[in-house]
């Protein structure tokens, strides 16, 4: 066990390693950069910039560099912690994405666990009470939310949560507690508002993961080794609990790994129809921008999400299921 967890640690190194490089030269491909941008924009404003300062525009900000010195820069910065500086925002990145960091891992913890305490027992019920009017409106709700674009859902529960419950349209708290201090109130704000994005956000996910389980424990139900318990006169409670579950849980652990990211990714345009102050909205505007520090610190934070949820499910997986062994060859 020592040893498969030190070669899965030393993998996701060199994985992220690689992941950097990639990031890096991704964000600059697009013609120009942030500087010609900036530069462009001032321009558009009637004003005239000189050969001297976009020369020192370049030096000030590292892009009279060559590209793979601009690379070991910002990613010696990101082992030691260092995020880069933010062009657009004329801040460190960690102090740009500190302000909203706490907000977003808040709704993307209250997204997983809305996934999987929606999904787990619905998909269980689903499996075990096949081709039921409960099993046939449920799929249904399923299905519609998988069809249901999420900008569209997010506007429509918008709205009904302002007309029903008297909630603030957007943002995660109301306007009164924006620049506030932190209180019980603003907190109770928080978890008013929290709902709506995470219902929005946590649709499509939930129903793609209860027909998988569906369908993983509807498979294991049909097996033989349940046929010879059903026959022995066990209880269906302690046939289902005993084996199917737990192997049909193999690819709902397995999802672990991608769903941390996909929730990220998958926020940015939610986040942005919705006003959420969270990073979403500002990935998107460093990516326009060509922002490298703060887009590539972004990517790799979803980058890192990945392996570490790939690694902890693989751990996961390997405690649930014994046939998984580690890598490691059985002896004969």
């Amino acid at each position: 066990m020592i040893r498969y967890v030190t070669n899965r640690l030393m993998t996701m190194v060199l994985t992220l390693v690689a992941i950097s490089v990639l990031v890096f030269a991704i964000i600059q491909l697009p013609p120009g950069d942030y500087l010609t941008s900036y530069i462009a924009e001032i321009q558009s404003q009637g004003e005239q910039v000189t050969a001297d300062k976009i020369q020192f525009l370049r030096e000030e900000y590292g892009l009279d560099k060559p590209l793979w010195q601009q690379y070991l820069v910002w990613a010696t910065g990101l082992v030691q912690g260092d995020l880069g500086y933010s062009f657009e925002y004329n801040q460190p990145v960690a102090d740009v994405v500190g302000e909203r960091m706490p907000l977003t891992l808040l709704l993307n913890a209250a997204t997983v666990v809305f996934i999987y305490l929606v999904s787990f027992p619905i998909g269980i019920y689903s499996a075990t009470h096949q081709y039921s009017w409960g099993d046939h409106g449920l799929s249904f709700l399923g299905f519609l939310g998988l069809a249901t674009p999420n900008f569209l859902l997010a506007l429509i529960l918008l709205y009904f949560a302002n007309v029903w419950f008297g909630t603030s349209i957007g943002g995660l708290m109301a306007p009164e507690f924006i620049d506030a201090p932190w209180t019980l109130a603003k907190i109770g704000s928080v978890f008013a508002h929290l709902w709506v994005p995470v219902l929005v956000i946590g649709t499509a996910g939930t129903a793609g993961m209860i027909r998988r389980l569906r369908a993983n424990l509807l498979d294991e139900l049909h097996r033989q080794y349940v046929t010879t318990a059903r026959a022995k006169g066990l209880s269906e409670r302690r046939i289902l609990f005993k084996y199917p579950l737990r192997m049909a849980m193999n690819p709902f652990i397995a999802d672990l790994g991608s769903i941390l990211p996909q929730i990220v990714s998958g926020s940015v345009i939610i986040s942005a129809v919705m006003s959420l102050p969270t990073t979403g909205p500002m990935l998107l505007s460093s990516l326009r921008s060509q922002d490298m520090y703060l887009a590539g610190s972004f990517l790799m934070f979803l980058a890192l999400l990945t392996v570490v949820g790939m690694f902890v499910s693989d751990l996961l997986l390997a405690v649930l299921d014994p046939r998984i062994r580690l890598g490691v060859k059985s002896a004969r």
